[in-house]
C-alpha cells in the first residue's frame, strides 16, 4: 500500500457533503406598495432655459428679465400644483421670449447692416 493511500485509510473519509437548504420565513404582514401618481397635466412647460438665454444675449427693453421672472412664476405655481396659474405665467414668458428673440435678431441685423455706415 502507498504511503497516502494508508493515510487516507487511516483518517478516513471526509463525510459526504448535505445539502444546504435556506427557508425564508413569510413575511409578518403583507406589505403594501407605494404608488406615487404623477398626474400627466403638471408637465406645463415653463420655459425657464429659453428666458435665461433671452435674459444674457438678448435683453432689449429688458424683455428677457421680465420673461425669466415669468417662468419662475409658472414654475413656483407647478410646484404648488396650481396647473391652471402655471399654464397662464407660461404663455406670458412664451409670448415674451418669442418677442424678445424676434426683436434681438432685427436689432442685431440692423446693427450689422447699419455700423459699415457709421464710419
Amino acid at each position: 500500500m502507498i504511503k497516502e493511500e494508508h493515510e487516507a485509510s487511516v483518517l478516513g473519509a471526509p463525510p459526504p457533503a448535505s445539502p444546504v437548504v435556506l427557508t425564508i420565513p413569510p413575511p409578518a404582514s403583507p406589505v403594501a406598495p407605494t404608488v406615487i401618481n404623477i398626474r400627466s397635466e403638471t408637465s406645463v412647460p415653463d420655459h425657464v432655459v429659453w428666458s435665461l438665454f433671452n435674459t444674457v444675449f438678448m435683453n432689449y427693453c429688458c424683455l428677457g428679465s421680465i420673461a425669466f421672472a415669468y417662468s419662475v412664476k409658472s414654475r413656483d405655481r407647478k410646484m404648488v400644483g396650481d396647473v391652471i396659474g402655471a399654464q397662464t405665467y407660461a404663455l406670458t414668458a412664451k409670448c415674451l421670449n418669442i418677442f424678445a428673440l424676434v426683436l434681438g435678431i432685427i436689432l442685431t441685423v440692423m446693427f450689422i447692416i447699419l455700423s459699415p455706415r457709421l464710419q
